[in-house]
């Protein structure tokens, strides 16, 4: 097992899955500490990085398309703070951030799983129901059905319009987007037969922002819509190769190896050379 456990988090990895805790202290984004803890299978893990910087760095982890409602519904636009599958490295914990990378490489190379998509959802999403508040709206969603009321900051179409409802059913999909320069954020809920798209302020379909960069926890609901909204067919992926005695030994030994080197039995380079020999043999 490999730990890291930092201000900012704890990222616990078994070999199967990797357990992500978000810390407790202020400077954690209100987004990681509402999503809570995250339990992420192997098979939806498509790689992981550590990325130097300055001060220390980002260990971070990029997911398999499909794998993970969260991913899917920000696009690559939740960045840290605010991003779950970051974790802060202060200077001096760089090396560990490494290590603990390179077991989860290891891993994903022993058991050669998929990088491409996955047809269902590999992780459940946030809980339900769960309620936001940014901007012009605040939305709700018990699971079922969306719910959107008006604040103060509304626009005059919208407070015309009244507050609306949409069935998870009557959904094709979600788009949220963070605030940007000039432009709003928004959450924008796209339904079946839908007209033309309006402006994000005009558009009863669409709760906007102007002054919170990532509008609360907007896309934490954005999320727990898009697992819950029935999927198309998707291509599958190839099936993961059986689990043969010999990977089963392979994986045993990157394990001992591990703890070898842990306790300073074997060096960075004996390590190393011992770790490539064995993944060699699953080639």
């Amino acid at each position: 097992m490999a730990e890291i456990a930092l201000a900012d988090g704890v990222w616990t990895f078994n070999g199967e899955t990797l357990r992500i805790v978000p810390g407790s202290g202020r400077d954690v984004h209100e987004v990681r500490k509402t999503l809570g803890e995250l339990v992420v299978p192997l098979e939806a893990i498509a790689g992981v990085t550590f990325e130097p910087a300055r001060k220390g760095g980002h260990l971070r982890l990029r997911l398999r398309k499909g794998a993970d409602p969260l991913t899917d519904a920000v696009a690559g636009s939740l960045t840290a703070p605010a991003d779950p599958y970051r974790l802060q490295i202060p200077k001096d914990r760089t090396g560990a951030a490494e290590y603990f990378a390179d077991e989860i490489r290891d891993s994903l190379a022993v058991w050669q799983t998929s990088a491409g998509p996955c047809e269902e959802f590999l992780l459940p999403g946030p809980a339900v129901p769960i309620t936001a508040t940014a901007g012009d709206g605040t939305v709700s969603f018990d699971g079922e059905r969306v719910r959107v009321e008006w604040t103060g900051f509304a626009s005059t179409s919208k407070e015309e319009a009244g507050p609306q409802e949409f069935a998870v059913t009557d959904l094709t999909g979600v788009e949220w987007k963070p605030q940007t320069g000039i432009s709003h954020g928004m959450l924008r809920f796209r339904l079946k037969g839908e007209g033309p798209l309006k402006q994000p302020q005009k558009d009863p379909r669409c709760v906007a922002w102007g002054m919170q960069r990532f509008g609360g926890t907007t896309c934490l609901v954005a999320a727990a819509v898009l697992a819950r909204i029935p999927r198309g067919p998707a291509e599958l992926p190839p099936p993961p190769p059986s689990t043969t005695a010999e990977t089963e030994t392979i994986l045993r030994h990157l394990s001992e190896l591990g703890e070898l080197h842990r306790q300073g039995v074997l060096t960075e380079e004996e390590f190393s050379a011992a770790k490539q020999a064995l993944l060699r043999r699953l080639g």
